[in-house]
């Protein structure tokens, strides 16, 4: 049982949604990536005040991550931590999701400079593509807009190449991700979280109703 996909479930569904997502995964051959979520952005809050190093900044927002994945861990009978990648397939090939603590494994790897442009979707993309997954971001929308959702005149767009991302000044990824979606060749959804059938949906090749808003985001532009 190999893992198919690289569920990264943001911090802003953290802890009700995220918990519950995590549980409605058991059984997808998904590895779950959490997002550093109100942690993270304390974080940054404290570095506007205070202008920490870039190093400083990114570490300890990944430390957040790592907090919450072993918090919503602790809630879901079906999950187990992983700190590497082959003992994650070996939990899931336990019959157990892995919720992957990434902080050892990019510390290994290395593979990010050290920036505010690199967040929880940057870090799941580098993920799927170790281990030759697929890729749902999941947040508290349902996808990328041309502005803010909130915003008048707001559009919602259900499908884009990540070389137009690049021109996005916002959305609802971080600024990394389009850059390496393009890199490696490979496309992503992203979806909301709040309604995890629509999420299972995405990921399960017997449920066929796609009736609900999405983004699909083209990296592979051949």
């Amino acid at each position: 049982m190999s893992i198919k996909q690289v569920v990264k479930i943001g911090g802003s569904l953290f802890p009700g949604y995220a918990i519950d997502l995590a549980g409605k995964l058991e059984n997808t051959n998904s590895l779950i990536i959490l997002g550093g979520g109100e942690f993270a952005n304390l974080i940054r809050k404290y570095n506007d005040e205070h202008e920490f190093s870039d190093e400083a900044n990114h570490w300890t927002a990944i430390d957040c991550m790592d907090i919450i994945a072993k918090l919503v861990n602790d809630k879901v009978e079906s999950c187990k931590l992983a700190y590497t990648l082959s003992e994650a397939e070996k939990i899931s090939d336990e019959g157990l999701t892995p919720i992957f603590v990434v902080s050892e494994f990019l510390r290994d790897e290395d593979p990010f400079e050290c920036s505010w442009d690199v967040t929880s979707d940057s870090i799941a993309a580098y993920v799927a593509h170790c281990l030759n997954a697929n890729l749902l971001i999941v947040t508290n929308v349902n996808g990328i807009y041309t502005q803010e959702p909130k915003e008048p005149g707001s559009t919602f767009i259900s499908k884009i190449d990540a070389k137009t991302l690049l021109t996005f000044q916002e959305s609802s990824i971080d600024v990394m991700l389009p850059s390496l979606l393009l890199e490696f060749g490979t496309n992503c959804y992203v979806v909301n979280g709040k309604c995890p059938d629509w999420v299972l949906s995405l990921i399960d090749d017997n449920i066929n109703d796609y009736n609900f808003d999405y983004t699909q985001i083209i990296g592979d532009l051949k």
